[in-house]
């Protein structure tokens, strides 16, 4: 079977900036001669990054969702892509920008635009793992098996999370960014975000919108921010670091990392600092210049990564999709894409189920359709179990019947652990004749996230898979 490459866009929609970078993602089976099939991803590559645009917005609180779209149509044409090209990928809003009124409505409009497959994500953790895996702190902690941190710091808010082996084991964002505060051409202050004016509060400084601000004024803002920034490294906590946690995001829980990557708009201005602080109209290149100067700057190994302002939207393209197992089974081609599946874990359940009981499996489903408001869902069997066929024929019989409580037109969708989903498919559909039926398996899923599923490629025997921790955080 010959390697089969597919594109992989990711668009990042952020506070102050959009982008579109274009990835090849190449895969491959793996396994020897006589084996089953083990498709892998083998290699990934950036093709194509298009220029950094301010974000488009039509007042403080509603993103231009035609601008955006223009400017992405205008990024596909420059590339050399159309929309039917696109496999997989994502688009993501984030910072201050995903709680815009109408985040939702871009995110359709490009969903729409940009392939058959492109995923619509937000939320500050999913981000901050992003952002970490296109800065290339996710590899480093693989390579140099040591706990990682990077932080993200945008325009209006800072995402930070911790890898350890690969892992994520730690993330959080709170809302200080490079562009908490604006300027005109005059010097006026034009715009002050929630998160800054918590800490203009807290340190009583005369910073206004409408006004002039003082450097000196600024300067200290800047540094306090970068002070809290270094808490939030740090694993420290205070009142004022509470206040500002961006909402949605988890509680930070630092290990002991001795590296950190920074990343983002403002990374660019810690790394290489600027004489203008006001070049950019924002505080962003005196809060690099704060971060860079605060005494913590020096008790961590710094490492520069391999993207800065462009990390999220390269971890977006790149980073994010991932292939089934080869042994999985689905009813019907048209059946995909599936998007934004809501995952149920059912390991108690399943037990029962083994015992030929889908009374219990019933009862979950029910619960979590009211609790979800969803009559669409994914069916999580976690763990390496193995079964005999016997086990198997008694735990296909019973999700036959449990699935009853779904729309007729929904179809039963079930993800394994362990690699026995096209056996299990086969049986369930013994039991199920007019239900669709799609059954993957070889992914490592969790209760709470949310799994896309694009159609198959490799000849049919696999799926490419992006499972998403956080949908509008």
């Amino acid at each position: 079977m010959a390697i089969e490459k597919i594109l992989s866009v990711g668009i990042d929609i952020g506070t102050s900036t959009t982008q579109a970078v274009f990835s090849s993602i190449a895969m491959d089976n793996t396994a020897g001669y006589f084996q089953v099939p083990r498709v892998t991803i083998v290699q990934k590559d950036v093709v194509y990054k298009s220029r950094i645009y301010e974000t488009p917005l039509i007042s403080r609180s509603l993103i231009d969702g035609e601008g955006v779209r223009k400017i992405v149509e205008g990024e596909f044409e420059k590339a050399g892509y159309r929309a039917s090209d696109t496999q997989t990928g994502a688009v993501i809003i984030t910072g201050e920008a995903a709680r815009k009124e109408n985040a939702a409505v871009v995110l359709d409009k490009l969903s729409s635009f940009a392939g058959e497959f492109v995923v619509s994500t937000a939320g500050p953790d999913l981000e901050a793992i992003i952002a970490g895996k296109g800065s290339g702190a996710w590899q480093h902690s693989l390579d140099e098996n040591v706990p990682v941190v990077n932080l993200d710091i945008g325009g209006g808010t800072s995402n930070i999370v911790e890898f350890r082996d690969g892992k994520a084991v730690s993330k959080g964002c709170v809302d200080i960014g490079g562009r908490n505060i604006r300027f005109d051409g005059r010097g006026t202050v034009t715009h002050i975000s929630e998160g800054a004016a918590a800490v203009i509060a807290d340190m009583n400084l005369p910073i206004r919108e409408g006004e002039k601000a003082e450097e000196k004024e600024l300067e200290n803002l800047c540094r306090r921010m970068a002070e809290l920034l270094w808490e939030l490294i740090g694993g420290r906590t205070s009142p004022l670091l509470e206040k500002i946690r961006t909402p949605g995001s988890s509680i930070y829980r630092a290990g002991a990392p001795k590296t950190v990557f920074f990343s983002g708009g403002v990374a660019d201005c810690i790394y290489s600092p600027q004489e203008d602080e006001r070049a950019y109209g924002d505080i962003g290149v005196l809060l690099g210049r704060a971060i860079r100067s605060c005494p913590e700057y020096g008790y961590y190994k710094e490492m520069k990564p391999a993207e800065t302002i462009r990390a999220t939207v390269v971890g977006a393209g790149s980073y994010m999709t991932s292939v089934s197992g080869s042994t999985i089974y689905y009813s019907r081609k048209e059946l995909f894409p599936q998007k934004n599946l809501p995952v149920l874990e059912i390991s108690d359940e399943w037990k029962s189920c083994l015992a030929g009981d889908g009374k219990a499996l019933e009862e979950r489903i029910r619960w979590f359709m009211n609790q979800m408001d969803t009559d669409r869902l994914m069916l999580l069997v976690p763990g390496m179990i193995h079964m005999g066929y016997q086990e198997l024929k008694s735990a296909a019989k019973a999700v036959s019947e449990a699935a009853g409580i779904l729309p007729e037109d929904k179809p039963l969708i079930i993800c394994l652990e362990a690699d026995y989903a096209k056996a299990l498919g086969q049986t369930i559909r013994l039991f199920m004749k007019e239900r669709d039926i799609i059954c993957i398996d070889s992914l490592h899923v969790e209760q709470d996230d949310y799994v896309d599923i694009g159609a198959p490629i490799m000849n049919g025997i696999v799926v490419p898979v992006v499972i998403k921790t956080l949908i509008f955080g």
